[in-house]
């Protein structure tokens, strides 16, 4: 019996002072912290963290106008990034406008090419067709509002008022179809607007 437990304890004692790689010799793959999204684990060379994988909805910055803004709220970006000319033609016609208590909103001005493509993705979805929706919503790279050339006023009394008057200013409706829709026509001062278009698909400058 003394000499069973004599080898017990010899043995118990080796393994005891086994190093980690006789005991183990083989190695697991190392795990990726949880909840850690991959691209934050392993970065390009200069990345200082993950990237967001889509961006929102359009917003105030893509040219989104809150409800009772007048062609006078220049800190709105769909006011301010217009076209500095057609902005001052306005700026006049609303102030002769308002002795007539007509006030200039505006529905739409300048937009982001992202806010112009989620409106055309809109028309498709409302129209049924990449055609018909033409008549309505230009590309990015052919809106006159991603230009910021191009404002949509409201409401009706603004629209009759400008159908009117606007010629004066320099301000044109464009397309019959878009009696909101104005654009600066310098010469139109001296000569009056130009024929107006059916619609956008007439218009040259939509085909580019």
């Amino acid at each position: 019996m003394f000499v069973i437990s004599m080898i017990g304890v010899v043995l118990g004692c080796q393994s005891q002072n086994a190093s980690p790689s006789s005991a183990a010799p083989w190695s697991f793959p190392t795990a990726s912290p949880p909840n850690v999204p991959r691209s934050a684990q392993r970065g390009s060379p200069g990345e200082k963290g993950p990237r967001s994988e889509h961006r929102g909805p359009p917003g105030a910055a893509d040219g989104v106008v809150p409800d009772g803004v007048t062609v006078f709220d220049d800190a709105v970006p769909a006011v301010a990034n217009l076209d500095p000319a057609l902005l001052k033609a306005l700026h006049r016609a609303a102030t002769d406008a308002a002795n007539d208590r007509i006030k200039f909103y505006v529905n739409s001005g300048w937009r982001s090419p992202a806010y112009q493509n989620q409106l055309l993705r809109e028309a498709v979805s409302k129209y049924g067709s990449e055609k018909e929706a033409a008549r309505w919503v230009a590309t990015a790279a052919t809106s006159l509002h991603v230009k910021g050339e191009a404002v949509d006023i409201g409401h009706s009394g603004a629209t009759m008022w400008l159908s009117k008057h606007g010629a004066e200013y320099g301000l044109c409706q464009i397309y019959r179809n878009e009696t909101w829709h104005y654009e600066l026509r310098p010469e139109a001062i001296d000569h009056g607007c130009p024929r107006m278009y059916a619609d956008p698909t007439q218009d040259p400058r939509m085909r580019k």
